[in-house]
């Protein structure tokens, strides 16, 4: 079935699964770590709640655990697709994944 015959939910080439999982990131360029919760995850990218801006375009190293304590956790090279949200409110990203790490 090509993605013209398939329903409008299903064009992605990933299926995204609903998560709730920690996450945390390093900046290329900076030593920090940014904690947030990783909402949703796919095989090309997922989506991120953070209380710390990241400008778009914005490379940086994943990595998600599991609160069941379950191996191996995700740890990926990243790149900010989309932001939004406000300092008030805290920050959603869009993450593309770039490599997987390992």
């Amino acid at each position: 079935m090509s993605s013209i015959d398939k329903g409008f939910s299903e064009k992605r080439d990933f299926i995204r699964m609903k998560i709730s999982a920690p996450l945390s990131a390093k900046l290329s360029h900076d030593d920090g770590v940014i904690e947030g919760l990783c909402r949703d995850l796919s095989g090309g990218g997922m989506q991120v709640e953070t209380k710390t801006y990241i400008a778009a375009e914005t490379e940086l190293v994943v990595e998600i655990s599991s609160d069941h304590g379950h191996n191996p956790t995700l740890h990926a090279k990243a790149k900010v697709a989309r932001v939004s949200g406000d300092s008030e409110n805290g920050y959603v990203l869009g993450l593309e994944i770039v490599e997987i790490l390992k």
